[in-house]
């Protein structure tokens, strides 16, 4: 079965992971703590944030953010990869610092220890400061716990999903964008067997996916197929979307690329930077996940060959018109730990700096860098040239993490242009929001959905991976999804229909 031989793999791999991690965070933590103020003339906040970029940003922006801030940043990088175990592993061991961040896939991990009283309800101080005060409610609700507002959310549009291609490819085999999910079928069918890439050799792929049913190829794909996101409400019911025909239709589309050969055969191990790294070096022609990593894809692609050209398509019809899973307005939030911030004159410290990182000064600086160096002003409008696009993502881009509520924030300055693919990924995310599938749980609570969701989603995970792999039959799958409901997941089911009529008041 697929979950034995993925447990002794991941395990090698994570075992790697974790060293680097930590040969990084001593690397990283050193070197924020050299470049602030002396100690005493700044207060410290520490910072455990997320990288998602190779390198960490520019420590001239982080000490100038510090000056403006009149604070010392003690932050903790740790690469993306890794982040979860990293945060787990502090929450276990209680060395959080006073900041940390948890991304909105490990949320229903930590609500027990929000609950437990961990960490600090922050709802009640936000009307104190001018900006915080702004925050939009309808987010702020979107990550409320029993009602109550303990995290600063990052900000991101509904919907980023969607298909990065190769452009030369499709031109040197005469074909049009893909429309449909047949047309797409048959351009990563002859992606893989028409030498796209003219060198007369068979070692290209259609499609690059990695070990990730989620942020990977198969949720929006699924979507495209009309799968209900995360769960469908008929009725007063709700179903999850594993029981869903649709969810069965990706289910066998994936099959038969996997059978064909057209999708990297361990796609089921395949770490996110092996994906990347696939993409970039022209082994696959179809990266299907944000558009908005398009520019960076493009930047590394043409450093290895300049002839690769890329392009974004956001519509796909499926046999419901068009459809994308939409997400949370928030990709995290960074919460207050309590053990760590003892008083609450040091929590409306750190909320400050928080909040004056919205000003724009700041807000500013963290978002385009150093005018002159990094992006242009004319007329109050920031130009951002494509030959400062790599160094913008070096020395920039990685700051993003440390960024609340940006895309409501009017203190950031407007941009009167920007690099051409980047400008297409945003026109595109805003089309998105035409056809929006919503998770109708998202505002929701179940306490078995939070304590045992971890365990229980493996199930599925696994039922998944093998049926596309070939390991089980539908029927196999079945019996899955029923361990899935002997399991807890009838009581989550009755849960959030309980919650769902609580809300509604009856």
């Amino acid at each position: 079965m697929f979950r034995q031989g993925w447990g002794r793999r991941a395990a090698r791999y994570n075992g790697v992971l974790v060293l680097f991690a930590v040969i990084m965070l001593s690397a990283c933590s050193s070197e924020d703590a050299g470049h602030s103020s002396p100690a005493g003339e700044a207060p410290s906040i520490s910072i455990l944030a997320p990288l998602h970029f190779p390198q960490t940003p520019a420590r001239d922006i982080v000490t100038e953010i510090d000056k403006l801030t009149g604070v010392r940043l003690e932050i903790t990088w740790v690469p993306e990869g890794v982040y979860t175990d990293k945060m787990n592993t502090a929450m276990a061991t209680g060395s959080l610092g006073k900041v940390t961040f948890v991304k909105v896939t490990d949320y229903n991990l930590v609500k027990n220890a929000i609950r437990s009283g961990a960490f600090w309800e922050i709802g009640p101080y936000l009307k104190d400061f001018p900006n915080l005060k702004q925050l939009d409610p309808a987010i702020l609700d979107q990550t409320a716990v029993d009602g109550k507002f303990y995290g600063l959310y990052t900000e991101r549009p509904s919907s980023r999903q969607g298909i990065i291609i190769r452009k030369d490819w499709l031109d040197r085999l005469h074909l049009n964008k893909p429309q449909t999910l047949e047309e797409l079928y048959h351009v990563l069918r002859q992606f893989t067997y028409n030498d796209p890439d003219g060198n007369g050799k068979a070692d290209t792929l259609g499609l690059v996916d990695r070990n990730d049913l989620v942020y990977g190829v198969f949720k929006t794909l699924s979507s495209y197929f009309g799968t209900p996101n995360n769960w469908k409400r008929v009725k007063g019911q709700f179903i999850p979307e594993f029981e869903t025909p649709e969810y069965m239709d990706t289910m066998n589309f994936m099959k038969r690329l996997y059978h064909e050969k057209i999708i990297n055969q361990d796609f089921a191990l395949t770490s996110k930077e092996v994906q990347r790294d696939k993409f970039i070096r022209g082994s696959a022609g179809v990266f299907i996940g944000s558009m908005t990593d398009v520019q960076r894809l493009s930047i590394e692609a043409q450093a290895i060959n300049p002839a690769a050209e890329l392009t974004l398509i956001n519509r796909i019809k499926g046999p419901e018109g068009y459809k994308v899973w939409s997400i949370p307005n928030y990709n995290g939030l960074y919460l207050f730990s309590k053990k760590a911030i003892a008083t609450e004159a040091e929590l409306k410290q750190v909320l400050g700096f928080f909040d004056r990182t919205m000003d724009k000064d700041v807000a500013n600086l963290m978002k385009y860098g150093f005018e002159g160096r990094h992006y242009k002003l004319e007329d109050g409008k920031v130009i951002l040239p494509e030959e400062t696009s790599q160094l913008r993502v070096n020395e920039v881009s990685p700051l993003y993490s440390l960024m609340i509520a940006d895309i409501g924030n009017r203190n950031i300055m407007e941009i009167a242009q920007k690099e051409q693919l980047t400008a297409l990924a945003d026109q595109l995310s805003e089309d998105n929001e035409q056809f929006l599938v919503n998770d109708p749980t998202v505002s929701l609570s179940s306490p078995t959905f939070d304590e045992k969701n971890t365990e229980l989603s493996t199930i599925i995970v696994d039922a998944t991976y093998n049926y596309i792999l070939g390991n089980i039959t539908a029927e196999g799958f079945r019996q899955e999804v029923k361990k899935w409901r002997s399991s807890g997941g009838n009581l989550i089911i009755q849960e959030y229909g309980e919650a769902a009529r609580a809300r509604a008041g009856g």
